[in-house]
């Protein structure tokens, strides 16, 4: 047996309240003040999309830390108004206010920011340098981990890869979705969103994509070059034991934590 050392596997859904949820996914009569409670516990993290709408309270970030449980991570989606805007250099008050706005009350519960940006976002070099240098590394003396998903062609350029490298921020990685596919490692941890779940698979995926997303999070997590992505530069094995964060997001939504759960169970 391998002693090959490896970064967790956090493997989770986008949100957790979503009403055909309460019939394929959560406990019958299951109140839906307990529904995040219920998620943690069969899942390890959650991508929370209304940070992307607005800002959450101190206290919701504190009472969604003491819901869940010890070892569960969220990620947080960054607000709109920082990465839909034309010149990014200037984002920088809003970058502030939403990394100082209550966030760190989830303590060691803070998973990745995902700083997503508009299919008709295009990669300027300078302004694109520029909005890196924004994002704190540290908050109240904590790490923050930062990704950014990008999804204009223009962003499949090697000069992007080296500036993501240089600030030690993850590229999302699209999988099964219309976007295009960036699958290089540019962090000391790892980012994927799949997106092709379908309700004629009672587990969203296949037995055969399940394995094949399985193996693609056990590569990235040991270090090595997972086959099948599609990479901006040639892919290669560094052996850095990497946190994988994967979410299952969008397809047919209502198979999305039966699928998440199929890949836990393959990781285990």
């Amino acid at each position: 047996m391998s002693d090959k050392k490896t970064g967790n596997r956090l493997i989770g859904i986008g949100g957790w309240a979503y009403e055909p949820w309460d019939k394929s996914f959560y406990p019958e009569k299951l109140s839906k003040k307990r529904q995040l409670e219920y998620a943690s516990g069969k899942l390890a993290s959650i991508e929370v999309n209304s940070t992307y709408y607005g800002p959450q309270k101190p206290q919701t970030f504190a009472r969604w830390r003491d819901e869940t449980p010890d070892g569960f991570v969220f990620s947080l989606k960054a607000p709109r108004f920082s990465t839909n805007r034309r010149v990014l250099a200037e984002a920088g008050e809003g970058i502030e206010r939403f990394m100082t706005g209550g966030l760190m009350e989830l303590k060691d519960k803070l998973g990745v920011i995902n700083w997503q940006f508009m299919a008709t976002k295009k990669f300027d070099p300078d302004d694109f340098e520029a909005f890196l240098k924004l994002l704190p590394k540290s908050i109240e003396g904590r790490a923050v981990r930062h990704a950014v998903e990008v999804r204009h062609e223009s962003f499949g350029s090697p000069e992007f890869i080296a500036l993501l490298r240089e600030h030690e921020v993850a590229m999302v990685i699209a999988g099964d979705s219309k976007f295009p596919q960036f699958a290089d490692m540019t962090a000391s941890f790892a980012y994927l969103r799949i997106m092709g779940t379908k309700e004629s698979e009672p587990l969203g995926y296949s037995d055969k994509q399940l394995d094949q997303w399985a193996g693609c999070v056990r590569s990235i997590s040991a270090g090595d070059a997972p086959e099948g992505l599609k990479t901006v530069t040639p892919p290669v094995s560094d052996n850095v034991a990497r946190d994988v964060y994967l979410y299952v997001i969008s397809g047919y939504k209502a198979h999305n934590p039966h699928a998440a759960m199929a890949l836990i169970d393959r990781l285990k």
